[in-house]
């Protein structure tokens, strides 16, 4: 949105400079762009005066002119038809760059005599398109700038251009008078009053409108005049002036009032060439698809079902609120016209306007949403200009339909602009703010005016009021403490615990994984789901159609896309939500990691081994530890099916607390999902883990005693199927005071033991903490242990 100093002075009675102006702009929301200082491309040019004016010897049509400057008495040779002696004139010395011929001006001979200069007509300049002649000022003296001169005498020839950005949701500030409503509420001047039109309508019009009922919805509400005996030609000089400074070309005079309206006041208008609407009736109406119109821009379009189109009785003229026809479009010759003002629905202008791929100004206000309310307002301002300035006569307006009823009305609290936005604003200064942005108050009521569509709502009376307070006044606030002492934690124990399982994996050399929530129904039912309770109904693709119930699906997935690109060895984890219904809270966190392939590459002995289990049970008893679990820890059998029967472990602290699974996949669940090779895995659950019963910040005090430790060795002979941890199990019980670690040192099958017993030897190592330990000490805690053991595995020490 453009537009300069003077034409904003139309509308706001200020002092303020272009400085004060950009700043509070883009305070308010309306953000500057750019400024344009159209003066800076004439800084140069100054003013003389033509003493004499003689004809060139050598040409009829050149004058030889003895020229007054601030630097003396210059020869030009100019060959303009108004170039005389005594008037005043515009002088680009030698050296001057003229932006209107993209020429720079040095000393020349033309036919043979020197010239020292030029004499500059407006359109050299780019002031206008007028180039008979050069520019004659009615005043100025020798010397001086001639931007100064404009300054003073033609401000609106080099008054700044102002560029701001205008958000979707600020369509009345796309109208130069919308943003002086802005300045004016800001402080930085008055608003000054609308003129009220007084267009009497001289007969009745001969051209009619009509709106289908289907369409109504599209088009609610269309007015027009008729404007009988009017002449069409250039605009006034102010507003060519107006057009050319932001942007836009001239054209005639009944087309610049249309952009310019379109820019002033927010109201887009289209002026029909009357005599050329065959069947004098105008229908708004749906397109049924196929038709076709040549537009204003001469190309040609065809429209698609339910389109908002314009028709007279020979076929369509015009697209609604997007673009005029241009057959019935107007001319020099054009003596008789219809100005249309009409209110066309946002999302229908949208949608038509972007199917055609036309971007006109029309469709951008439109679509953003227009003021319904001043639509017969607008169209009579027009109409009185048109009149005034073309002469004709008006007729009487015609309505078809009714204008939008947008009335609508919030509560102002006062309180809430404290407790929304933290600014102290007295209630009289945010009732005064809101009167000033077109709001009525009544009581603590305030009535939306129909050109803000984006007041929606107690809190959108919050934000203008704010808005204009200046959002910049805020000032920074702690927050205030919820209680006394150390704060609480901000993260809760589970999305602490979360934390560390994930930074714990990591550190194991593991490399995280993020996949979807949504796997296929296949590999869902591989790991227990896949059923209808967990089923999306408006699945991505075919691949995700059902929620996860385990994060293994993913990773091995993850996997599989690896190996097919040659990467053979890796570790995977992911810690994130499994499913185990659909409803709301049928979720659990899960930690899993994979391992695949080799632990590493081979060393220069040639060295190298598969994965194990043993390799995630140590990963997985690492996690748990991290998260807080028990040291002590019971291993079952039992897991789910797509687990090794024979390689796993659960992770239990009894039969029904099951902390985690650790071992070999199911070789079907590998083949199955194309992975080459044993896969290792765990899957963790981290609520499982008990809550620590102390809480606090700070660790425990490290216990390490000075002391000598003692060890001794046992060796138990077995059942070949009593699994090592309940012998180490047994041994730590014998003496839970004394005994720091069991840990299995040696396994013998076979030979002399016979083929369904085994020999299992431990370390036991004994920690004192009040006394060095004695042979009699010693002797007494390895007769426990060996109690224990035996009545626990129902084995014998060797001997």
């Amino acid at each position: 949105m453009k537009f300069t100093l003077s034409w904003l002075k139309q509308h706001l009675d200020t002092t303020a400079t272009v400085d004060e102006i950009t700043y509070a702009l883009t305070d308010l929301g309306l953000e500057v762009e750019g400024v344009e200082d159209r003066g800076a491309k004439l800084a140069d040019f100054t003013i003389g005066h033509v003493i004499s004016a003689e004809k060139h010897p050598d040409a009829d049509r050149l004058r030889v002119c003895q020229v007054a400057t601030d630097e003396g008495t210059k020869q030009i040779i100019c060959g303009a038809p108004n170039a005389r002696e005594g008037i005043t004139v515009v002088i680009a010395k030698p050296g001057v760059y003229v932006p209107g011929i993209d020429t720079t001006i040095g000393v020349g001979k033309i036919r043979g005599i020197e010239s020292f200069g030029m004499m500059a007509s407006e359109r050299e300049m780019e002031l206008s398109e007028e180039h008979d002649g050069i520019i004659e000022l009615p005043s100025g003296e020798v010397g001086d700038r001639f931007v100064d001169w404009l300054a003073a005498n033609d401000p609106a020839k080099v008054d700044p251009v102002i560029e701001i950005a205008i958000t979707p949701n600020r369509p009345d500030a796309l109208g130069v008078r919308g943003i002086a409503r802005d300045l004016a509420a800001r402080g930085l001047g008055t608003l000054k009053p609308m003129r009220d039109p007084s267009v009497e309508g001289a007969y009745p019009s001969p051209v009619t409108v009509t709106i289908d009922d289907d369409t109504l919805g599209q088009c609610p509400v269309f007015f027009g005049r008729h404007i009988r005996g009017v002449k069409n030609g250039p605009s006034p000089v102010w507003l060519q002036d107006r057009l050319r400074a932001i942007g836009l070309r001239p054209i005639s005079f009944l087309v610049d009032v249309t952009n310019y309206f379109t820019f002033d006041l927010n109201r887009p208008l289209h002026v029909f060439d009357a005599d050329k609407i065959e069947g004098g009736a105008l229908r708004v109406h749906r397109a049924a698809g196929g038709e076709t119109l040549m537009g204003l821009d001469d190309k040609e379009y065809t429209f698609g079902p339910d389109m908002t189109l314009i028709s007279d009785a020979s076929g369509v003229e015009s697209i609604g609120g997007v673009m005029g026809g241009l057959r019935t479009g107007c001319t020099e010759e054009t003596v008789n016209v219809f100005v249309e003002a009409a209110y066309f629905d946002p999302v229908r202008t949208a949608y038509t306007g972007r199917a055609l791929k036309i971007n006109s100004d029309a469709r951008y206000r439109f679509e953003r949403g227009i003021d319904p309310a001043f639509t017969p307002i607008g169209l009579d301002l027009a109409c009185e200009m048109i009149a005034e300035n073309a002469g004709g006569e008006v007729s009487s307006r015609v309505q078809a339909g009714d204008v939008p009823d947008t009335s609508r009305a919030y509560r102002l609290n006062a309180a809430r602009v404290q407790s929304l936005v933290g600014m102290d604003i007295p209630e009289s200064e945010q009732r005064q703010t809101l009167t000033a942005l077109g709001f009525r108050l009544e009581g603590d009521m305030a009535e939306v005016p129909s050109w803000r569509p984006d007041v929606m709502g107690e809190a959108d009376l919050v934000e203008e009021v704010a808005r204009i307070a200046s959002l910049t006044k805020l000032q920074g606030r702690p927050l205030p403490r919820i209680g006394e002492g150390v704060p609480k934690p901000v993260m809760t124990p589970m999305q602490r615990r979360e934390q560390i399982a994930r930074r714990t994996t990591a550190a194991l050399g593991y490399n995280e994984c993020v996949t979807y929530s949504f796997i296929d129904q296949r590999s869902a039912a591989l790991f227990g789901g896949g059923d209808d309770a967990t089923m999306l109904e408006n699945p991505i693709s075919s691949d995700m159609s059902h929620m996860r119930p385990a994060l293994l699906p993913g990773l091995l997935q993850a996997a599989a896309r690896n190996q097919a690109r040659g990467n053979m060895d890796l570790a995977l984890f992911e810690v994130g939500p499994a499913f185990h219904g659909g409803e709301p809270g049928e979720q659990h966190l899960l930690v899993s990691g994979l391992l695949v392939g080799r632990t590493g590459p081979k060393d220069v002995h040639g060295a190298s081994r598969a994965v194990d289990l043993y390799d995630v049970k140590a990963d997985a008893e690492a996690v748990l530890s991290a998260m807080g679990a028990p040291a002590r820890v019971q291993i079952l059998r039992g897991a789910s099916d797509w687990w090794h029967p024979g390689r796993h472990g659960m992770i239990c602290l009894g039969p029904k607390k099951v902390l985690g699974v650790y071992g070999e996949l199911h070789p079907r669940v590998i083949e199955a999902m194309d992975i080459k090779g044993p896969a290792m895995a765990f899957t963790l659950w981290p609520g499982e883990v008990p809550m620590p019963r102390k809480v606090g910040a700070n660790r425990g005090a490290l216990e390490i005693s000075d002391l000598q430790a003692v060890e001794r060795d046992f060796a138990f002979v077995v059942d070949a199927d009593v699994e090592a941890l309940t012998l180490v199990n047994a041994a730590l019980g014998a003496d839970k005071a004394l005994i720091a670690d069991v840990r299995v040192f040696d396994e013998f099958i076979g030979g002399a033991m016979g083929e369904d017993k085994k020999s299992l030897a431990i370390t036991v190592r004994l920690q004192p903490k009040d006394a060095t330990l004695k042979d009699a000490d010693i002797e007494a805690v390895g007769q426990k242990v060996v109690e224990k053991v035996t009545k626990a595995t129902g084995g014998t020490l060797r001997g």
